[in-house]
């Protein structure tokens, strides 16, 4: 006969189960982390960034918020001044195809708008339409410019329809290049975008926009941007991605992404009376082409000219075209400023 009382009861499995149900978490935060730090890219050496982009000459002009603004001033001194303005996560270097076709006939300022190329972060962090406006104005002064033809492309051109608005009395001609800031007309979707801006629609990709930065992302990015596909070179694609990174650069992407950007000031365009070229790829699938038709319609006596073929960056994409559609207009349009009093016109 067994006696019961000789047997001791097996202990409960349960906290062992509830070990493995811990480890099992614990294990894949640790591959997280692991993964996570491989795959971490840090921003790029500053000093090293100006070398190679801007050169033993690389200019900056330093504002009164602390603002150091990388620009480039190019092309015939003593002709009219054309500002131009690159789009979101591009640099100056944008502009370069075209200061080679013009700069025989025109003064051309470049410059890295806030949080952008070699200018980087700026101290007060201020990357909206003021911001940028206040950098265009620091570079202006710099360079004794009182009036200019003023151009942009993308958030560049929202900017320069904004300083149109803000400061009108010191543009001759403004330069709209698949410029942003209008509204989706009725009926219409928004674009595709690419595959960098739609990350920023939510705030886990912010943060891991700002961590995590691979060159293959940025080049899917500058695919999805244009339509002439030869243009994107690997000299390109280490460009974009190495100034992505410059100091502050990341951070303020970040920051821009959740900006307000003001949609109601699209409806004051119509107070803009200088002549204004506007100026779209017809394959742009960042921007819907029918904003140059919401362009023109709101902003009385402007050109349109579309160009086939081309996507978002007709500057770089289809530079003879652009620079020849630029050159036309300021030719027609252009009213020389009166000279200054004292002063015979020749």
């Amino acid at each position: 006969m067994i006696d019961e009382d000789e047997f001791e009861p097996l202990p409960p499995r349960r906290p062992l189960l509830r070990r493995k149900r811990v480890l099992i978490p614990l294990g894949l935060l640790l591959a997280l982390v692991a993964l996570f730090l491989a795959l971490r890219t840090p921003d790029t050496d500053r000093d090293a960034m100006i070398a190679r982009y801007g050169g033993a000459d690389a200019q900056f002009a330093v504002g009164p918020a602390g603002q150091r603004i990388h620009y480039r001033d190019q092309g015939k001194r003593d002709a009219e001044a054309l500002v131009l303005l690159h789009g979101s996560n591009s640099s100056l270097q944008t502009w370069e195809p075209l200061v080679r076709r013009l700069g025989d006939r025109y003064r051309i300022v470049t410059l890295d708008l806030p949080g952008h190329g070699l200018t980087g972060g700026t101290p007060d962090k201020d990357y909206s339409a003021d911001g940028m406006i206040a950098a265009v104005d620091v570079v202006a002064a710099r360079l004794d410019l009182d009036r200019f033809v003023l151009g942009g492309n993308s958030m560049g051109g929202w900017v320069a329809w904004r300083y149109a608005l803000a400061r009108p009395d010191r543009i001759d001609a403004l330069l709209l290049l698949d410029a942003a800031g209008m509204p989706l007309r009725a009926g219409e979707k928004p674009p595709p975008s690419n595959i960098g801006f739609r990350l920023l629609q939510y705030p886990l990709g912010r943060w891991l926009a700002g961590q995590i930065t691979p060159r293959s992302l940025v080049e899917r990015s500058l695919r999805g941007s244009v339509e002439r596909q030869d243009i994107v070179t690997d000299a390109m694609i280490d460009r974009y991605w190495n100034l992505l990174r410059f100091p502050g650069n990341r951070e303020a992407t970040s920051l821009r992404a959740t900006l307000d950007r003001e949609p109601a000031m699209a409806d004051r365009i119509g107070a803009i009376t200088v002549p204004t070229l506007i100026l779209f790829g017809k394959q742009d699938r960042l921007i819907n082409p029918s904003a140059a038709r919401t362009f023109h319609e709101r902003i009385a006596g402007s050109d349109v000219v579309m160009l086939d073929g081309v996507g978002h960056l007709p500057m770089e994409e289809a530079p003879d075209a652009t620079a020849t559609a630029i050159a036309d207009f300021l030719k027609r349009r252009l009213v020389a400023p009166p000279a200054p009093a004292g002063r015979e016109t020749p």
